[in-house]
């Protein structure tokens, strides 16, 4: 299922896809239903459309939110975040699937995966009411290196993808929801405070996650942590942080703040 959705090129099947397979696997873990965790080769990239023209980070446009124009460029970029995580939190299921893990684990992802597939698409309505679409900008593929990066690594793609790119979307959401509503986007408004809600948790399946591999390997999750940030992340974090929703999510202090610098391009 997880290597289905991979290899699905349109944003729209693909989040399809995901939600009905997230469904069935619901269904099958509520009625006792054996579902096999079986081996299966995912691709190194994921299947894209055609569309959007994917760029450097570096030579992305630079979007002004003061317009209506912008507006539409940063729910463009939101959504391509969105149809990334899809991928990323099937990728973790497929590509791990060789390292023994609790049942929960998946059950974790897979309702990951569906909550990004509902929020690509909550977006793309957006961009529609506006008059624009998914694909109509060009993006740029700076998210999947992280998970290129991290393809042998689990502890690395946790500490990564969830622990600090997910994480950095806690810092900058808020933002984001206050340039809608003074604009009066009320449908963008509604989109990004139901991410906002549920992006907490995904932070936090991957802090429970990392602290449990940390656990079986008896080694110190901050210490790991700052290794592992220091080896895939180019860059450092880059403050103000949303420490409440950090702390919401299982990532105290101690394990972000020793690490602020500069993020690259891609995240900022």
């Amino acid at each position: 299922m997880a290597v289905d959705v991979l290899s699905t090129k349109d944003g729209h099947a693909k989040t399809a896809k995901s939600r009905a397979y997230a469904s069935v696997w619901k269904t099958a873990r509520t009625t006792g239903e054996v579902i096999e965790i079986g081996r299966s080769i995912p691709p190194d990239h994921p299947a894209r459309p055609r569309q959007p023209e994917l760029l450097s980070p570096r030579n992305v446009p630079k979007r002004k939110p003061g317009s209506p124009a912008g507006r539409i460029a940063l729910l463009h970029a939101v959504a391509h975040i969105e149809l990334n995580a899809v991928d990323l939190h099937w990728d973790i299921i497929s590509r791990f699937a060789h390292v023994p893990m609790p049942m929960g684990f998946y059950d974790d992802w897979v309702k990951a995966a569906d909550d990004e597939a509902k929020h690509f698409n909550l977006i793309c309505d957006c961009l529609e009411t506006m008059g624009s679409y998914y694909g109509a900008l060009p993006a740029h593929d700076g998210m999947w290196r992280a998970a290129s990066d991290t393809a042998n690594d689990l502890q690395g793609r946790l500490a990564i993808v969830p622990m600090v790119l997910e994480a950095r979307g806690l810092d900058v959401t808020p933002g984001m929801i206050e340039i809608f509503e003074k604009a009066g986007e009320t449908a963008a408004v509604e989109s990004l405070k139901t991410i906002y809600s549920e992006e907490v948790s995904h932070v936090a399946y991957g802090a429970k996650w990392f602290n449990f591999g940390c656990g079986r390997d008896n080694s110190d999750p901050k210490e790991v942590f700052h290794a592992l940030v220091k080896r895939y992340f180019k860059g450092g974090l880059k403050p103000p942080f949303n420490e409440e929703k950090r702390a919401d999510a299982g990532l105290p202090p101690d394990f972000y703040w020793p690490l602020a610098e500069e993020l690259p391009a891609y995240v900022r």
